[in-house]
C-alpha cells in the first residue's frame, strides 16, 4: 500500500489555520517592531530578550542543513525530541481510535505521550538480543496503526538495530515510521537521514542533548519530507524555542568541527568503563553499546543500585523493564566519574559475597 500523507493525517489537520504574526510576513531583523505587544525596553537584563524569537529558527536550519545533508525545509526543531513525538501523535492519531506500535524495551516517552493523547499502544517485544522481530511487527499492524517507533541505537539496550529490518518495515508499513537516532553520533551506523529521499513515510529524530552536550537547552531535531515538516510547523506552538536557546545552538554549530573529538573521548571512556566492569565478579554481562551508555546485567542489580545511591552515584535501574531484568543502565562519565563508580563497586564486591 502506497503512503498517502493526506489520508494518514487526522481529517481536521489540513483545515487548521496556524497562529500567525507579523513576523511571518516580515522576516527582516532591522526595523521598528510594533506588532507583537512586546516591551520596547530590555532594562532588566541589558540584553534584547524583550523581543520574541524567530518562530522557525531559520539561522539554525541554515547552518544545520549542510551538516546533516538535508534541505532546510526538511528540518523541524522542537523543545526536545519529546515535542516532536507529541506533535506526531496529535497530527496522525485520532484519540480513542488509532494506535501506535512500540518495541520494548524502548524510550519511555513514546508511551507517556500516547497515554496523554489517548492513543492505544501495541507492543511487540524485541528479541533476547534486542533486535527487531520484523514479521511480528508487521503482523501487529491493523487499519488504525499510524506510527511505528524504532529507537536505534536503542535506549536502554544501547545496540543499533538491523538496518535491513528497519528498511523492510518502512517499505511494508502504510503509516509513518519514526527512527529515533538520539545516540547516532556514538554509532558507526550512518543516519537514516541519508535515506529520506527514498521513503516518504520516514521521519528521523535526533537531538542536541547527547553528543552536542546541550541537554539543558532542550532542543530536538526531526528530519522528514517537506510535507511532513510543514504539518509539524502548522501545529507547533508559535515560539517553541527561546531566543537564548537558539543563540547557544548557533554558537555550538560554529564549533561543529570539534564534535568528533568530543565523541571520540566518550567512546574511549566507554571502552575503559566496560573493561573495568567486566572484571567485577557480580557483573554478568555488559551488552554491546553504540550509545554513550552501557546496559549492564548484574547479580542483584537492585541492591547494587541502592548501594550506589548511598555513595551518591546515580545510575538508572532498569530491572523492571522487559528483557532488562537485573540490569542497570550506566551513562559514560568523565574519566574521574567512571573511576569513582568502579572504585565504589570494588568496595561493594566483598559486601555482596556475604549477602
Amino acid at each position: 500500500m502506497a503512503f498517502e500523507l493526506e489520508k494518514l493525517l487526522r481529517p481536521h489537520i489540513l483545515q487548521i489555520k496556524p497562529y500567525s504574526s507579523a513576523r511571518d510576513e516580515y522576516t527582516g531583523k532591522i526595523g521598528v517592531f510594533l506588532d507583537a505587544n512586546e516591551n520596547p525596553y530590555s532594562a532588566l537584563t541589558g540584553e534584547p530578550f524583550n523581543r520574541y524569537p524567530d518562530p522557525y529558527q531559520a539561522d539554525i536550519k541554515e547552518k544545520l542543513a549542510p551538516i546533516k545533508g538535508v534541505a532546510q525545509e526538511q528540518i523541524f526543531l522542537g523543545n526536545g525530541s519529546d515535542e516532536a513525538i507529541d506533535l506526531l501523535m496529535r497530527a496522525f492519531c485520532v484519540p480513542g481510535k488509532d494506535n501506535i506500535i512500540l518495541l520494548p524495551p524502548t524510550y519511555g516517552m513514546y508511551e507517556v505521550s500516547a497515554s496523554i493523547n489517548d492513543i492505544a499502544i501495541k507492543r511487540v517485544n524485541l528479541t533476547a538480543d534486542f533486535q527487531l522481530r520484523t514479521q511480528a511487527i508487521l503482523e501487529a499492524v491493523d487499519e488504525n496503526s499510524k506510527i511505528i517507533f524504532i529507537c536505534s541505537p536503542n535506549n536502554p539496550s544501547g545496540n543499533k538495530m538491523d538496518r535491513k529490518a528497519i528498511r523492510e518495515i518502512i517499505q511494508k508499513f502504510h503509516g509513518l515510521v519514526v527512527v529515533d537516532e538520539a545516540y547516532i553520533d556514538f554509532s558507526d551506523e550512518p543516519s537514516f537521514t541519508t535515506e529520506l529521499g527514498h521513503y516518504p513515510n520516514l521521519l528521523v529524530m535526533q537531538t542536541f542533548s547527547k553528543a552536542w552536550g546541550l541537554a539543558n537547552l532542550r532542543i530536538g531535531m526531526a528530519f522528514a519530507s517537506e510535507k511532513i515538516i510543514r504539518i509539524l510547523n502548522l501545529i507547533k506552538p508559535p515560539y517553541n524555542i527561546s531566543g537564548l536557546t537558539q543563540q547557544k545552538v548557533l554558537d555550538s554549530l560554529d564549533k561543529a568541527d570539534q564534535l568528533e573529538a568530543l565523541v571520540k573521548e566518550v567512546l574511549k571512556e566507554r571502552i575503559m568503563l566496560v573493561e573495568a566492569l567486566d572484571e567485577l565478579s557480580f557483573v554478568l554481562e555488559c551488552y554491546p553499546s553504540h550509545a554513550n551508555f552501557v546496559l549492564v546485567k548484574m547479580d542483584r542489580a537492585r541492591k547494587i543500585y541502592e548501594y550506589l545511591i548511598h555513595e551518591m552515584i546515580i545510575v538508572r535501574d532498569r530491572s523492571k523493564v522487559v528483557l532488562c531484568e537485573d540490569c542497570l543502565r550506566i551513562s559514560v562519565g568523565t574519566q574521574e566519574e567512571n573511576t569513582q563508580l568502579i572504585e565504589a563497586l570494588k568496595r561493594y564486591e566483598p559486601i555482596l559475597k556475604n549477602l
